[in-house]
């Protein structure tokens, strides 16, 4: 049994943690903080967890968070590298879902996230946790930092044909699509239900913060060309859920795709490859932590097209973090990701 705490637990991402965490028989969760919430019970905020958890929200105190075992951090960009060097010195392992460490140039990172950052030395120690590529270094890692919700979906939809190097690395496209959740739970004008329902639109067409994670995840994929990709995100008009339409161009007609794309997830416990042109739902993933895609080949055309789906606050964010703490702690890495996905 290991106890683990949760910074920064009222937003959409620390809500699925704890949902997911209460059914996890090896973790018992010590603590949540919030520093808006302190003394109010998670309970009274979130009665879906009634029955579940009976803390209260309290002030994040680093020597509280010192007595767990692991720390999540479910904080906005720039906050968890304050802390998390203090953590690590005292023995505890962390598990950040923010931005502050996916990044391994500090350079980059200041340029997108539009601040200097903090805990430099702890940039390249950091473990991109994007499993199906860092397994092994995951398990022996001190800090994880957690992949976008975008960069899961995209990643993953790529990784079978960067590696066997059959497309052109340096001409990629990702089309992809997102619920409201993942812009968060704050209140914004533009993601309320009168501006975003019976609508659809792109934003951050001339750049995006995930573009520069995707293109460092390929760039481990053992790319044989600097790898390139055209990223346009959009808004729909749902709770949750990711749909990533990725296109690349073909540089080895002999290449068989749906063998590729089967023999590398074949062993990956949360990973479903479709039969050849299926056209999986984001539906189909709600509350999993599964990421599910199907390919497909126009008649004429040289490009392999993917279609990725993800629940953005599971595979995407909460169940991959848990699915990274499996691998850190030496539980099962499917423990407490066994439940399917929610219909309809």
């Amino acid at each position: 049994m290991i106890t683990v705490g949760i910074v920064g637990g009222t937003g959409y991402t620390g809500v699925e943690l704890l949902r997911l965490l209460a059914l996890h028989p090896g973790v018992e969760v010590a603590l949540i903080t919030s520093r808006s919430e302190a003394g109010r019970p998670v309970a009274e905020l979130f009665p879906s967890l009634r029955g579940h958890c009976d803390l209260a929200f309290e002030d994040p105190d680093d020597q509280r968070l010192a007595g767990c075992d692991l720390v999540f951090f479910a904080t906005p960009n720039a906050v968890a590298m304050d802390s998390v060097g203090h953590l690590l010195e005292q023995g505890v392992k962390v598990v950040d879902l923010s931005a502050d460490f996916r990044l391994q140039e500090r350079e980059v990172w200041e340029h997108w996230y539009g601040t200097t950052h903090t805990a430099p030395d702890l940039i390249r120690e950091a473990v991109y946790g994007l499993p199906e590529i860092n397994r092994e270094q995951i398990r022996g890692a001190r800090l994880v930092a957690n992949p976008g919700c975008y960069a899961t979906a995209i990643q993953l939809g790529f990784l079978p044909m960067i590696e066997a190097g059959v497309v052109d690395p340096s001409r990629l496209i990702a089309d992809g699509k997102s619920g409201a959740s993942g812009g968060g739970r704050q209140a914004r004008m533009g993601m309320l239900l009168g501006e975003a329902g019976e609508s659809f639109r792109a934003y951050a067409a001339s750049g995006h913060r995930h573009g520069p994670e995707i293109e460092q995840g390929l760039r481990m994929m053992q790319a044989r060309s600097a790898p390139q990709v055209t990223f346009v995100p959009h808004l729909v008009p749902m709770v949750r859920g990711i749909e990533a339409t990725l296109y690349a161009e073909i540089t080895d007609e002999a290449a068989d795709f749906q063998a590729i794309y089967e023999d590398r997830f074949r062993d990956e416990p949360f990973v479903d490859v479709m039969p050849w042109g299926s056209l999986p739902e984001t539906r189909s993933v709600r509350g999993e932590n599964t990421c599910r895609m199907a390919l497909h080949r126009q008649p004429g055309q040289n490009r392999i097209i993917v279609s990725s789906v993800t629940d953005n606050l599971v595979k995407g964010a909460a169940g991959q973090a848990i699915q990274n703490m499996n691998l850190m702690c030496g539980f099962d890495e499917r423990e407490g990701l066994k439940a399917p996905a929610l219909l309809p």
